[in-house]
Parts: C-alpha cells; structure tokens; sequence
C-alpha cells in the first residue's frame, strides 16, 4: 500500500510558497514547474488545502497566503487536508472475508487494533513536525546550494 504523492505535492507547494513568494507570482504553472506535474494536479491540491483553510488564494492574481504561521501548521494538518481517507481509516480491509473460514471470520479482530495501532503512530509521527520545520530544512538547503554554486 503506497500513500499518494498529494502529500508530498502539498507539503512542496507550502516549501515553494514559503522560499519563492517574495520572488516570483505564484501561480500554478510556477508551481507545476517547481513540482514537475501538471498544473491542473497543482490547483487541485490548492483547493484541498483552501477547503481545509490552510492557504488562500486570490485567483489570477497568483497570490497565495498561509493562513496560520507555520509553527501552527503540522504536517498531519497537511495529511487530513489532501489524503482523502475511507471512513477516516489509512487502511483499507477487504469487503468480505468469508465468515465460513476460521482465518475470515476471525481476521478482523486480528488485525483491527494493529492496523489502528499503525495509523495512530504515522497520525502522530506527522504531528511531531510543523511547516516551520520544513521551512528551516528548505532554508538550509537553499544557502548551501547557493554556496555551492558560488564556488564552482
């Protein structure tokens, strides 16, 4: 099972809006650039994110604002506006075990408290870390590639 890249695309435009914002109009083929899909991907996670009131968005304009600081902004915060989850659940059981078999009449009560298990610790996990985190990492990486850049 593989979580989608709606994550990561979320969390990259909150990196770019932080690290370009001053510099460039942010608009969704910027974005799409910075990403490497589509911009059509990119409005579609906004709207996610605007929806969950993290962000705003001025159309045509291409301003876009954090609604919070991004100390206030984690990254499960994130996770719940874009990751459209079944019934609140990271996984998915299959439909009909056959209550016929010992293994399928039991494999729920078997799995349910783990598979909750796991999700809490990813739900939590995500928690620990803010945009603000993020932000700094970015930060980082940016000054060390401009110095990289200036060396050569």
């Amino acid at each position: 099972m593989q979580i989608s890249s709606r994550f990561t695309i979320a969390v990259h435009i909150f990196a770019c809006i932080e690290a370009f914002g001053d510099q460039h109009k942010l608009t969704s083929d910027f974005l799409a650039g910075s990403v490497n899909v589509n911009p059509v991907i990119i409005r579609k996670t906004m709207s996610q994110l605007q929806k969950a009131g993290l962000i705003k968005v001025a159309r045509g304009t291409g301003g876009i604002k954090i609604t919070r600081p991004l100390d206030e902004i984690t990254l499960f915060d994130v996770f719940q506006a874009v990751e459209a989850l079944d019934h609140k659940q990271l996984f998915h059981f299959h439909d009909n075990p056959n209550p016929s078999c010992p293994v399928g009449r039991n494999i729920h009560n078997i799995l349910d408290g783990h598979l909750h298990d796991a999700q809490r610790a990813l739900e939590q996990e995500l928690a620990k870390t803010t945009l603000a985190d993020i932000q700094k990492e970015t930060t980082d990486c940016l000054q060390y590639d401009a110095a990289a850049s200036e060396e050569r």
